[in-house]
């Protein structure tokens, strides 16, 4: 694969984004526009672009890793994640519609207090910044990888490239703009796809129902897990796990419900729900079809797989595929991050801007403002995703759920607190609620583990979030 060639793609589809972003944003002048599009997007756009927002580049690179170990058990957490779109699309929805909410935090100042309000805007800020930098390091060790390294491009120049790509199509047009350029980058995540699954099937000689034989023959494509109580893949375990991550991931995320948020109205945002989390469980079929074919392929082969399973794809890409799939797989990985990494952006400066700094009005002052914030939020990012390259042998999506676990259980605790009670709770105290809740989630994780050697999978979050309620109760005001 000539490298030339790679740029040569690479600067041709960031110039399809400018292009885009250009006719979406040549009209933007206000807030309004840059938070929520004035409201006019349209449904199938949104629930098209989500598609590439939630799976991320690694997806991409993780998923069909999982295949050597856990084998197709994931499919039982994206069932739980089916069920938890139907909640945000009935429960969460009505009530952010119901309010006109920018920020889907104004809920908690309406509900609880000004530092409720706060702090779980800060404790998404912090959180989104986390998971959000680990997708967007993908795209970066693939472009290091492929292109940068071998220029002797250090690490740190190629994170300050692709966060600046992010910014130069988004920094006017915000979501008006990331709902096109993200529908169009699902569209390349999914061609991405399909072209690596037939690049496989012509490796391996086999038609597509011999594929699928060969998988089912194998063994990896065992699915349920309800045998064993005890381990991480029980399928209790995947599927609840599945439908909190998504209330909490997507229903209680700004960026997510952002996007959602600028559909016309409550009836078209919940058809965009409901369609984008259908896709779901085909999609991450598709994803461990692909891990299992490569697993296969190097057994029967003899090709040692890589060390680091999340560079299985990778390796594959630059050795075994074809150019123009390989030239593809780099594309959509940069397509499958920067869906899911320039939402995130947006949404963080929204939070940040509106509900620490309680700007929302459309003047120049606040539009200059607003653009000095979404920069500041693009600074933050480099800065953690190279504090992030040192975290390089672990399942990257495990390390995503497991960050989620421990971030996200006090928002879901306390949104489900706000919305299942009645009762008020002592504002000032919910700072230091929050903090307490997820350490003590840690001492019980490794408690477990210790005395028990029982351990906790992705069910931290209930567990935190479990925590956070009760605490809620002691504070409650009488």
């Amino acid at each position: 694969m000539s490298q030339l060639t790679v740029i040569l793609v690479i600067v041709g589809y960031l110039a399809v984004l400018m292009l885009f972003s250009y006719f979406t944003s040549r009209h933007s002048r206000s807030n309004n526009d840059f938070f929520v599009a004035s409201r006019r997007s349209k449904w199938y756009l949104v629930a098209f672009g989500m598609i590439g927002s939630s799976v991320s580049g690694i997806s991409l690179v993780a998923v069909p890793a999982m295949v050597a170990t856990a084998k197709f058990t994931y499919l039982q957490m994206c069932l739980g994640f089916v069920v938890g779109y139907i909640v945000v699309a009935t429960v969460l929805l009505p009530i952010f519609y119901r309010n006109n909410l920018t920020s889907i935090y104004g809920y908690l100042r309406e509900r609880f207090g000004s530092n409720t309000h706060r702090t779980g805007a800060w404790l998404f800020i912090v959180s989104k910044i986390v998971t959000s930098a680990s997708k967007l390091y993908v795209a970066v060790l693939v472009l290091h990888t492929f292109l940068f390294s071998s220029w002797n491009i250090p690490i740190w120049l190629t994170v300050v490239i692709c966060v600046c790509m992010i910014w130069l199509y988004t920094f006017r047009g915000g979501i008006k703009t990331i709902v096109f350029t993200d529908a169009l980058q699902s569209l390349v995540l999914i061609v991405t796809i399909i072209l690596m699954i037939a690049n496989m099937m012509q490796l391996s000689g086999w038609s597509l129902s011999e594929s699928v034989g060969r998988v089912v023959g194998s063994g990896l494509s065992r699915t349920f897990v309800v045998d064993d109580f005890v381990s991480d893949r029980n399928f209790f375990k995947q599927f609840f796990s599945g439908i909190f991550i998504v209330v909490a991931m997507t229903g209680l995320s700004q960026d997510m419900m952002q996007t959602t948020l600028s559909c016309r109205n409550l009836s078209e945002a919940r058809k965009n729900m409901l369609l984008y989390g259908s896709c779901f469980v085909p999609f991450n079929l598709l994803l461990l079809f692909l891990g299992a074919l490569m697993i296969i392929f190097s057994t029967q082969t003899g090709i040692v797989l890589p060390e680091n399973l999340n560079s299985l794809v990778p390796m594959f890409a630059a050795d075994y595929f074809l150019p123009v799939v390989a030239i593809m797989f780099v594309v959509g990985i940069i397509a499958a991050t920067f869906n899911s990494a320039d939402s995130a952006m947006t949404g963080i400066a929204t939070i940040f801007f509106v509900d620490i700094l309680r700007h929302t009005d459309n003047e120049n002052s606040s539009v200059r403002l607003r653009q000095i914030v979404y920069l500041a939020t693009c600074v933050v990012f480099v800065l953690v995703i190279l504090m992030f390259d040192s975290i390089k042998n672990r399942n990257l999506l495990d390390t995503i759920y497991t960050i989620v676990g421990y971030a996200y259980g006090p928002l879901l605790g306390l949104f489900a607190f706000g919305l299942f009670t009645r009762w008020q709770i002592k504002d000032r105290i919910l700072p230091f609620v929050a903090i307490l809740s997820p350490l003590l989630t840690y001492a019980v994780s490794a408690g477990t583990m210790y005395f028990f050697d029982y351990k906790f999978g992705y069910e931290l979050l209930l567990l935190n979030s479990f925590f956070m309620f009760v605490m809620l109760l002691v504070i409650r005001r009488k």
